[in-house]
């Protein structure tokens, strides 16, 4: 590949829903720009960037890759993005270091949640973006809805470029609103053609809203609208790039990547309009400058290594180059630098400000960390990921995979921000969470064909906690003889509840009945018991242990002994007691559209919820609501269902509640078969 300079380079992300054709949208540009023969499909497993073999076989992006080609005089950096909400930190990953996006929507569906998500992801980072709209060319696409659609969710920045030639129920065209010029479908590059006379009155007043915005652009093409002067084609579209480039503009363009039909057009606009590294206002790259990479994407490969994605954000990066990880302060050493074609890497000399490639074999490195030629230059603002809010507990099928599963875990978790693990050691389970079902279940997936392991998942157990219901005071008595010395301890304590989590361990020993050596030894054996309560063996919360009286033996009495005497307190306080069950409860956030309000109140209170208040939106509300966390297990698929993936939500554990008695017989019952 030839050098290109940062002017020349364009970093562009692909967004939208799945199922819109983002991949044959990237799959056509290759075809387009020469840098393959034969266009591949996602039915058939064939593209370039859906390679990873879970891609292959649920025909879905997974992972966001990076194709790199030229096209024209530019270098193209495209970052194909998955559609699915499960991937989130991918797209994160991707928009992190996009300049500009193309957000495709299916003519078919319209303006779903993946649209509005993308266009939310492209105001994160102020991306200019172009709407692609796809599959123009099936029946049941209606594209003037989806324009409608489109203007109503996003506003009069919504500028369309194009709007389409019918012949009947087909599209077979498209009308050039900038050029005013038709363009016919066809094999190979567009036919021109006149505009269709009756599309004269729909288009006038599209044009107009355009030189309108172009005039908004500068003050001398205003007096010169106003003073009605024509606009060359020229001042037109660099008057389009400047408004595009401050979001004031978003052109729409239509096309069927399926069958190649307008990808050309949209790649010529992304070249015209889009800015390079150079044109981006609220950063500076400078090619001159000391090097610095910013690392935005992980791969972990057992086979081949770790791979790591990257930006260079300043200087020239050439391979065998050692840096400083501004992390950790650790150096690391660059090998060779290669450019990404899906899963291809092609080696390079050198990478300018602004453009991105790859290394391999980090040291230390992870998605985020800034690596520098020099210590003291600032590191880059990192990634930040969503909290991953479904839980499930994993294990082996078969045994001594324990190990195995861990590193597969701990190197899965390197190449994704959004999946974390945990040991949870009450419950003795490796808890994994991530954003949702089928990105868990493609993390299990991943386990088997990357490290050899199979395992299962199943709920992860409910942290309960037990609590005395009064105030008792009772003996506990340990007197064993057993030839020699014998086992004496002798304790009478008062035990009752208490607000505080921790145990209160407390003497009021008059005369010397239980000497004080033999205190901790009391306090010990208490703190051993409440780890195991008696109602369904979890821990003892809110108790407090007042040791009031109790005797010992000058030769039998010792350390050991007091600590079974205060375990037969500890029991036969529980017995005379009573135990009752305290379950967790957590503060639930769900953001969802305010029509949705009543679904979602009432699904709150089929779980046991209590909503307490929502703060009302535009279009969208947040509901708070405590909710036991017993019922919140499988609530990210359940939200997104009803509300066709635009809900989103945060859930903390906040404190223990008393748990309804149908609740605490089915836990105990659960605990005596266990």
């Amino acid at each position: 590949m030839s050098k290109f300079s940062t002017e020349q380079i364009r970093n562009v992300c692909i967004l939208g829903n799945g199922n819109s054709g983002k991949t044959t949208v990237a799959e056509s540009m290759l075809k387009f720009s020469d840098a393959i023969e034969r266009r591949g499909a996602v039915l058939d497993g064939n593209t370039i960037s859906d390679y990873d073999p879970e891609e292959v076989k649920r025909k879905i992006s997974i992972n966001t890759s990076l194709l790199t080609f030229e096209f024209g005089k530019c270098k193209f950096n495209v970052l194909d993005t998955p559609g699915s909400y499960d991937f989130i930190g991918e797209m994160l990953e991707a928009v992190r270091v996009s300049d500009a996006a193309v957000i495709v929507v299916s003519g078919k569906s319209g303006v779903s949640a993946g649209v509005e998500r993308a266009w939310e992801l492209c105001n994160s980072r102020n991306l200019p973006r172009i709407v692609f709209v796809n599959k123009v060319d099936d029946e049941r696409c209606n594209y003037r809805k989806v324009l409608s659609e489109l203007r109503e969710s996003f506003g009069k920045t919504v500028a369309p470029f194009q709007l389409p030639i019918n012949n009947g129920e087909k599209i077979i065209g498209f009308v050039d609103v900038v050029s005013m010029r038709g363009k016919l479908f066809q094999d190979g590059p567009l036919l021109d053609t006149e505009i269709p006379s009756d599309m004269l009155p729909e288009i006038e007043p599209i044009r107009n809203m355009i030189i309108e915005s172009v005039a908004e652009t500068d003050e001398e093409l205003m007096d010169r609208y106003f003073s009605g002067d024509e606009f060359t084609i020229e001042e037109i579209k660099k008057a389009l790039r400047k408004g595009i480039d401050a979001g004031d503009i978003v052109p729409v363009i239509c096309g069927t990547a399926l069958h190649n039909k307008g990808v050309g057009v949209l790649l010529e606009d992304i070249d015209e309009y889009f800015p390079s590294p150079m044109d981006v206002e609220d950063f500076k790259y400078d090619s001159n400058g000391k090097p610095s990479v910013f690392i935005f994407k992980t791969i972990a490969d057992p086979f081949v290594g770790k791979l790591s994605f990257f930006k260079v954000m300043s200087g020239t990066v050439k391979g065998d180059t050692t840096l400083t990880n501004l992390t950790n302060g650790t150096p690391e050493k660059l090998g060779k630098i290669y450019t990404m074609f899906g899963k291809k890497q092609n080696d390079v000399d050198e990478l300018c400000a602004g453009d991105i490639g790859a290394v391999a074999k980090l040291t230390t490195a992870k998605t985020g960390d800034t690596l520098a030629a020099s210590a003291d230059m600032e590191a880059y603002e990192p990634i930040v990921f969503p909290i991953p809010n479904m839980s499930l507990a994993i294990l082996p099928k078969a045994k001594g995979d324990e190990e195995k599963i861990s590193t597969g875990l701990q190197k899965l978790m390197e190449e994704d921000g959004t999946f974390k693990v945990e040991n949870n050691h009450e419950t003795h389970q490796t808890i994994i969470s991530g954003v949702g079902e089928v990105h868990i279940d493609v993390i299990k997936s991943k386990l088997k064909s990357k490290f050899g392991t199979e395992t299962e998942l199943e709920e992860p157990r409910v942290p309960y906690r037990e609590k005395l219901k009064k105030p008792v005071k009772v003996e506990g008595k340990h007197k064993k003889q057993s030839g020699g010395h014998g086992q004496y301890g002798h304790v009478w304590i008062e035990f009752s509840p208490t607000e505080e989590e921790d145990l209160i361990f407390e003497e009021k020993i008059f005369g010397g009945s239980v000497p004080k050596n033999f205190f901790p030894a009391v306090e010990k054996g208490l703190k051993e018991c409440i780890l195991n309560g008696s109602l369904a063996g979890y821990p003892v919360v809110g108790l407090k242990a007042v040791l009031v009286d109790g005797s010992y033996h000058p030769v039998d009495s010792s350390e050991m002994a007091f600590k079974v005497a205060a375990s037969l307190a500890f029991k036969k306080a529980m017995d005379e007691g009573g135990v009752q069950l305290l379950e967790p409860i957590g503060r639930l956030n769900v953001t969802v559209p305010s029509n949705l309000m009543g679904d979602i109140t009432g699904d709150i209170n089929k779980r046991r919820g209590r909503v307490l208040g929502m703060n009302p939106g535009e279009k969208y509300l947040v509901i708070d609501a405590d909710v036991p966390m017993s019922e919140m297990h499988r609530y990210a698929t359940d939200l997104r269902s009803m509300t066709q993936g635009r809900g989103s939500f945060r859930f903390a554990f906040e404190r223990y509640e008393i748990a309804p008695h149908d609740v605490e017989q089915k836990v105990v019952s659960e605990s005596n078969k266990e």
